[in-house]
């Protein structure tokens, strides 16, 4: 008897790379299909694929049998880093157009057009972490940059759990709100 998409979830859960096996069988040909519609070429098509099934391994919990069927849930995952990479493919080129037009082209690469790229989202992130009110930045920085858990930012700063949970989301949507909005403009 076959076994399910949903078992073979639960068999990744338990850490067996049968079941990742099984499961990238029956749903990589219909995926890598998806990412190269979008992405026009195979080799970032294949790219996204290994991304996807990366993160079905390392973020197995996050799939909801409630909310979707498991080949919902790939086609999702697929379509949106598709997405996400074609949307940086097209920054990049428009980065290293600008520099072509300056007359750049002989000091520029596309490593260099990317680094000058992270390096401006670094800097655009800062500068909308310092924006934020001292006590919501304060447990973002604790988190993501000290590596911290809520619960052990609470200890550390004796603030209770309930109110460092509420100005970290906080912070988060109105970084996400920010960056969105400027990822918008880029594109």
């Amino acid at each position: 008897m076959p076994v399910s998409d949903a078992m073979l979830m639960r068999l990744i859960g338990e850490r067996q790379p049968e079941a990742l096996q099984e499961l990238y069988r029956r749903h990589a040909p219909n995926l890598l299909a998806l990412g190269k519609r979008i992405l026009n070429t195979i080799e970032d098509a294949e790219e996204v694929l290994q991304e996807v099934f990366l993160r079905v391994w390392q973020e197995h919990l996050r799939y909801d049998s409630e909310r979707s069927s498991v080949s919902t849930w790939l086609v999702l995952i697929m379509r949106s880093r598709a997405i996400d990479r074609l949307r940086n493919r097209r920054v990049i080129d428009r980065v290293h157009g600008a520099a072509y037009q300056e007359g750049g082209e002989r000091y520029t690469s596309p490593e260099g057009a990317v680094n000058v790229l992270d390096q401006q989202r670094e800097g655009r992130v800062r500068s909308e972490l310092l924006g934020l009110p001292a006590e919501q930045r304060q447990a973002l920085e604790m988190a993501f940059f000290e590596g911290l858990t809520q619960s052990e930012i609470s200890e550390r700063t004796g603030i209770p759990l309930g109110t460092v949970k509420t100005r970290t989301l906080l912070a988060m949507k109105k970084l996400r709100k920010n960056l969105r909005q400027e990822v918008r403009e880029l594109l």
